[in-house]
């Protein structure tokens, strides 16, 4: 695509600098479709070793998910904004929920939308007037592209479909981060993107 450009340096640190590489990382992402336990969300790197994984918060009265990384260690929290037309989420260092531990949030760019557009705000862009980030693409065919605020495509899915995985009623796909980009952001950010499309399936 004309005008894109690929990488980011210097390192883009979000969550954390440890995961920042200087070199691409390919992320396998594997969600049970059926699952009962409280999380079904959890990402492998090519070679099978678990490196996040989600807990659910099923008791609490506000939609809210942990992400963990591989020694189950709180990493963020995500939050859905409660009555936000826009299907806000916030996410927050740790365990915490309290504004001042809040990183991130994320947003539809348009309350009606047919293909899969979000915007990304960190938290010192309270004006919001442009985002920091932008997710664009399919949800449905996979095939969403993370872009930064100066159109570097800094991550983007493709799909890993097969029989088997349909049959033991997984969803599974592969995630390419670039070069000196934080992937346990990346990871949020399809965490979220799941989450948003499950709520327009139920509506």
């Amino acid at each position: 695509m004309a005008g894109m450009s690929y990488s980011a340096t210097p390192p883009m640190a979000v969550i954390s600098p440890q995961f920042c590489m200087g070199y691409p990382i390919d992320l396998v992402i594997l969600r049970q479709l059926l699952s009962l336990s409280d999380g079904n969300f959890i990402a492998n790197d090519v070679n099978g070793n678990n490196l996040f994984r989600t807990r659910r918060r099923i008791l609490s009265f506000k939609d809210r998910h942990v992400l963990l990384d591989a020694a189950g260690n709180p990493l963020v929290t995500f939050q859905k904004k409660m009555l936000s037309a826009h299907g806000r989420w916030k996410v927050f260092r740790g365990e915490s929920t309290e504004e001042k531990d809040l990183i991130f949030s994320v947003k539809k760019s348009s309350l009606f939308q047919i293909k899969t557009k979000l915007h990304v705000f960190m938290a010192p862009n309270t004006s919001e007037e442009f985002p920091d980030f932008r997710i664009e693409g399919s949800w449905f065919d996979r095939s969403c592209i993370i872009y930064d605020s100066n159109n570097v495509v800094v991550a983007q899915m493709h799909k890993r479909h097969t029989a088997q995985s349909i049959l033991l009623g997984r969803d599974t796909f592969g995630v390419t981060v670039y070069s000196n980009v934080d992937y346990a952001f990346v990871v949020a950010l399809i965490v979220i993107l799941q989450e948003i499309h499950e709520e327009e399936s139920r509506e």
